[in-house]
């Protein structure tokens, strides 16, 4: 079996050095996985600054998304070719220098080109960051407590996004949620220069430039049909018509992948139980707890009418639970084995969902909210680090980067369908409920424009409640927010059972189809890895 080169070696004969290392590859995760939720917090200053529209407020998120989902897969294979960490510093150059262009940035569409750009360059670091951990650790106590970093850096990153946002925009413009990369991707640069190891697979064959092209365009068409579904209806011609054809080219893809003597992803490994069923895992994981960041949300800046730093406060207890149940999950697997420890952590992050819809406008933060947030995020944080750890513990070291990336797609494919759905649901409750409201209002108490944006989003209430008004129409106005905050918690209700149904659903699929009981060693992995080398060469 081929083996990766790592150079140099002497950071893998020191314990020190090699969570030097980790800590390192941490930062670089840090920077693109938050940069991912804290422009969230920076939209109504942008889209007031700019004087853009909902669309093109979403298309401020959105254009990240879909690049970085993309083009997951293509720069897995590349770093596992051309060396994981030449990419990750070529991802952190490109990450810093568009962060730059985003600050400085005079319109909507240089701010969405920047973004765009910024998801590519993303898309080269994260893959790279996990392959890196695999090749570094190799006892397999150490690399569990590695990947239960990575994985609670990750969830954490999510988590902060909302705080560290808040805490910037009241010190400083929407621009310092751009420049606050620059520095980041500059220590992460220099600092993997210095102490993280090269490494890249021995074995790489031809380029698989047909297999590059499916799985970007596949990937891409897919996400943005689910991105835009909100937008032009799930059933429209323009949704069905994106994700027929990128369902297409995604089966192209795999067609293909299964003759090419070089793929960039070897399908054979969804053969096995111990790599698909922890990535179905994590997709209906991710899928639930970007749903719940996008319902809470909008309870809290929406319903609670919350600041975007005393939302980020409130939401802390969200980030230590991530950050706590990842390590400790992947320890408890080592022990009990990872079916079990991901089947309740499913079933942690069902029950935390169901509490947060049975929250109300007046319900107790500390004995409604609190609980909620705590046990959806801590089952997240469990289901997290045993399922990556058996994804990558499924891979041969030469296919790590494209692993990885595997890993990587399925979380983005199930966050972006949270929110979609999740959002949808939401959006639909609300809409029908307040649209007949608008209709009725005065255009001396609302304009047209403050209409549509009442009708979009109940965030919409931080602003209404600002705007001043004759004495004559405060009771209108009282109505009309009563009415927004319990339309949004009746979407959220029926969006927080759905995700709740859907994390249920795969702890039993997960509990009945994943191997129980614990390897021995690495022998069970070692075994997959030598048949998935001699499907590749039969000859050996």
């Amino acid at each position: 079996m081929a083996t990766s080169i790592v150079d140099p070696p002497v950071l893998l004969e020191r314990r020190n050095q090699r969570f030097l290392a980790l800590a390192v590859i941490c930062l670089a995760e840090l920077l693109v996985v938050l940069d991912n939720t804290i422009v969230n917090v920076a939209l109504p200053s942008i889209g007031v600054e700019l004087e853009t529209g909902i669309s093109g407020l979403q298309w401020v998120v959105d254009a990240y998304t879909l690049t970085f989902a993309g083009l997951l897969l293509a720069f897995g294979n590349l770093g596992d070719r051309l060396g994981r960490r030449r990419v990750m510093m070529i991802g952190l150059v490109g990450v810093g220098a568009m962060s730059v262009a985003g600050a400085l940035s005079g319109s909507m569409g240089g701010v969405i080109a920047a973004r765009a750009a910024m998801g590519v360059f993303a898309a080269a670091v994260f893959p790279a960051t996990l392959a890196l951990i695999i090749n570094i650790f190799h006892d397999r106590r150490e690399r569990g407590l590695a990947i239960g970093a990575w994985t609670a850096m990750a969830g954490f990153a999510i988590a902060i996004g909302p705080i560290s946002g808040g805490w910037l925009l009241e010190h400083f413009s929407w621009h310092s949620v751009f420049w606050i990369n620059v520095p980041l991707a500059l220590i992460a640069l220099v600092a993997t220069r210095i102490w993280v190891p090269e490494s890249r697979s021995t074995n790489v064959g031809r380029l698989d430039v047909l297999g590059i092209v499916l799985s970007i365009a596949g990937i891409t068409l897919v996400v943005w049909s689910i991105i835009e579904a909100p937008r032009f209806g799930w059933l429209s011609a323009t949704t069905l018509g994106t994700g027929a054809l990128g369902a297409a080219l995604v089966i192209a893809f795999v067609l293909w992948e299964l003759r090419t003597h070089s793929p960039i992803l070897n399908m054979r490994l969804f053969r096995n139980r111990r790599f698909s069923m922890p990535s179905l895992a994590i997709a209906i994981g991710y899928f639930s707890m970007f749903g719940f960041l996008f319902l809470i949300t909008q309870y809290f800046q929406g319903v609670r009418e919350y600041t975007p730093l005393e939302f980020g406060i409130a939401s802390l207890p969200f980030a230590f639970s991530v950050a706590v149940g990842a390590p400790v999950a992947t320890l408890l697997s080592q022990r009990f084995g990872t079916a079990p420890v991901i089947a309740f952590g499913l079933l942690i992050s069902g029950l935390g969902l169901y509490l947060g819809g049975q929250v109300t406008v007046d319900s107790p933060y500390v004995t409604d909210v609190l609980p909620a947030m705590v046990f959806m995020a801590m089952g997240v944080g469990i289901v997290q680090g045993p399922a990556t750890e058996s994804i990558m513990g499924s891979l041969p070291l030469n296919e790590a980067g494209a692993g990885s990336a595997v890993n990587d797609t399925t979380r983005e494919i199930g966050g972006t369908l949270g929110v979609a759905v999740l959002g949808s649901i939401v959006a639909s409750y609300y809409t029908t409920r307040i649209a007949p409201r608008i209709e009725t209002i005065p255009t001396t108490m609302m304009s047209t424009k403050e209409k549509e944006l009442v009708q979009a989003s109940p965030l919409s209430v931080l602003e209404l409640r600002k705007r001043p008004l004759a004495p004559f129409f405060e009771t209108q106005r009282e109505n009309l927010i009563v009415a927004m905050k319990t339309a949004a918690l009746q979407g959220s209700h029926t969006a927080s059972l759905v995700a709740a149904g859907a994390v249920v659903t795969c702890a039993v699929i997960v509990a009945v189809f994943l191997p129980w009981g614990v390897p021995e060693g690495e022998s069970v992995l070692l075994a997959w890895r030598d048949k998935s080398e001699a499907d590749k060469d039969p000859a050996a």
